[in-house]
């Protein structure tokens, strides 16, 4: 049997995973670095921006946990061959 579509999936998923981890890193730091930009401008605003940059980084934060959850289903997805999930689940006849 041919297990390459196996191979296949775990690295899609895992490049997926990846993906979704650096969008959300990059997302997160461009975040700070402009709360930080703004608060080091206007230091009275400071606790308003912090609020605003809490609340979006959790946004971005749940946005890559559901991405990676993705990847993993992705992952049990490719696990089992079709042949062999059709078969797993096929009810045993008892020998007469």
């Amino acid at each position: 049997m041919d297990l390459t579509f196996i191979g296949l999936g775990y690295i899609g998923a895992s490049l997926g995973a990846g993906i979704v981890l650096l969008g959300a890193g990059l997302g997160i730091g461009k975040l700070a670095a402009a709360a930080l930009e703004g608060t080091a401008r206007q230091p009275e605003a400071g606790g308003a921006l912090r609020t605003t940059m809490i609340i979006a980084a959790a946004l971005i934060e749940g946005l890559a946990f559901f991405g990676l959850v993705i990847c993993l289903l992705a992952v049990m997805n490719f696990a089992m061959p079709k042949g062999e999930a059709a078969a797993a689940n096929a009810p045993v006849e008892a020998h007469k």
